[in-house]
């Protein structure tokens, strides 16, 4: 494995960490290296830190927020008001937050008397803060006041990302998911670090997303009986959407918006037959199949309703991103699928966005610009060995790996399984550097885990199928070195908060849960 990853994952080992050093920690103490995603260095030593009633928060006017939220959620279970200062007074035991450059990441410092998280971004010191939480006993994230020894180990930790992009994805076309549930699952994903939350918003079953130009979208597609098997209708009106944008970006989480053409469009025709060839609107669907619709791609009236789509979501988004699918379409002929690419693509730049797409978009030549996502389940691809040559990057999400929705064994009660099955040792084992033969590590980006909503109904049906899989997929975005040994003793011992945080997840046999 080489000597740094033998460093590393003896510092983040449960009992080699605890055992190294017992005088410098109470034995209740997490160990410094107990972290999910496995930071890049850890260096226990010297006393623990402790929170007590006099703590407060210093941050720079830049961190305030940060700062703010930290103090909010640590409350709760100490029952400290930790406030937020500009200037901590001495001998004030203190979390400090400091911005400065020559930061990679953030590094956080943990003595007697101060805990320090230096970052030269506030999203540096966002991730350092979520180290912080995890590092506090696992009462932290309970919901009352707690009577405990609130001590954080002493020592080092030096962390960074290993990709920029660290994505999940929520189907809100096939069921639709409240604004709430969002929010509560951005507040879930952030805990480890995911930078990226995908929203699928049309498919062939619903159209999710208001679009003023074409209002009927939301109007035909959007409403009760529209969803998978009739059930979960619903839509983000603009205001919803830019809500959404806001609270992640507020916990650096940024909004990729995905509207999929030319395939996976029923819902978009029926509400609009001009985008059929024969001018007749399809009957609704609300079963699962896939593959079976296409916009006329011969049709002027395609290319204005994808521009105007592209134009309103574009504005709406923060972010770099406008995710315009492209995948299963089966019933779009090869030569039209292209010439519908070569048209589209570039749209995206002309909006000021970043064109992304799964994986079948590099086949056209317009892709070199643009972001594939991968979602096969084979190792190889030859379109997209041949786009990432000409500078398409790569976002992998190989379905049999890192497909959340897929079945854990063959008797869990949601999902599917026509990719695989998939438990928690197979969504951490294997390597975005590598998995698809011929794509170079330089041209990967990141990793996305999807969650698709065919069987799912409830925020309790979401985090049943993303965790404690979603973990292992943020490990594979952020950490430097991966060990199932080491990663499958760290998420044994995350079990007693998502029991505090009333998280429904999965009690995998592969674990052994504190």
């Amino acid at each position: 494995m080489g000597h740094r990853l033998a460093v590393l994952l003896a510092a983040v080992s449960l009992p080699l960490a605890a055992s190294a050093a017992p005088a410098q920690a109470a034995p209740s103490t997490v160990p410094l290296g107990n972290v999910i995603p496995a930071p890049v260095e850890v260096h226990p030593g010297g006393a623990p830190f402790r929170l007590t009633p006099r703590t407060v928060i210093e941050a720079p006017p830049a961190a305030r927020t940060v700062a703010d939220r930290l103090g909010e959620a640590l409350k709760p279970a100490t029952g400290f008001r930790l406030p937020t200062v500009g200037r901590a007074s001495s001998r004030t035991p203190v979390i400090a937050l400091s911005l400065g450059p020559g930061v990679k990441g953030y590094r956080l410092t943990s003595t007697r008397d101060r805990i320090t998280i230096r970052a030269a971004t506030a999203e540096g010191l966002f991730d350092g803060v979520q180290t912080l939480r995890q590092l506090l006993p696992a009462a932290i994230d309970a919901r009352t006041p707690q009577k405990v020894d609130w001590a954080v180990a002493g020592g080092t930790i030096a962390d960074y990302p290993k990709y920029a992009y660290r994505g999940a994805m929520l189907d809100e076309a096939r069921h639709f998911h409240t604004p709430d549930e969002v929010k509560q699952y951005i507040d879930e994903i952030a805990r480890f670090k995911v930078n990226y939350l995908h929203l699928h918003l049309a498919d062939d079953q619903g159209w999710r997303i208001q679009i003023d130009s074409w209002p009927k979208l939301t109007q035909v597609s959007g409403g009760a009986g529209t969803g998978v098997d009739g059930v979960g209708g619903g839509f983000l009106t603009k205001a919803d959407y830019r809500d959404l944008v806001r609270y992640a970006a507020a916990r650096y989480v940024t909004i990729v918006p995905e509207i999929d053409m030319p395939g996976h469009v029923n819902a978009a025709q029926v509400a609009y037959p001009e985008l059929t060839c024969d001018g007749v609107a399809p009957p609704p669907r609300t079963d699962t199949e896939v593959g079976y619709s296409s916009l006329c791609t011969s049709k002027e009236v395609t290319y204005r309703f994808a521009e105007d789509v592209i134009r309103e979501v574009a504005a709406l988004t923060g972010g770099p991103y406008i995710h315009i699918g492209g995948d299963e379409a089966h019933a779009t002929a090869p030569a039209d699928y292209l010439a519908f690419e070569q048209r589209v693509l570039p749209l995206v730049a002309k909006y000021g966005k970043i064109a992304y797409g799964w994986h079948q978009i590099a086949q056209a030549p317009a892709a070199s610009k643009a972001v594939a996502q991968f979602w096969g389940t084979d190792d190889t691809d030859a379109d997209l060995v041949a786009a990432v040559k000409t500078g398409t990057r790569v976002v992998m999400s190989p379905a049999n790996q890192a497909y959340l929705d897929m079945k854990y064994t063959e008797d869990t009660p949601l999902g599917q399984d026509w990719a695989a099955l998939i438990e928690v040792h197979d969504a951490y084992g294997w390597d975005p550097a590598t998995r698809v033969a011929g794509v170079p590590a330089s041209a990967v980006i990141g990793v996305e885990a999807p969650l698709w909503s065919e069987t799912l109904r409830s925020l309790a049906d979401i985090e049943y199928m993303a965790f404690p899989r979603l973990p292992a997929i943020a490990e594979l975005g952020w950490s430097a070195t991966y060990s199932w040994d080491s990663f499958r003793a760290r998420l044994g011992s995350y079990g007693p908060r998502w029991d505090r945080q009333g998280v429904n997840f999965y009690r995998s046999p592969q674990i052994d849960w504190s």
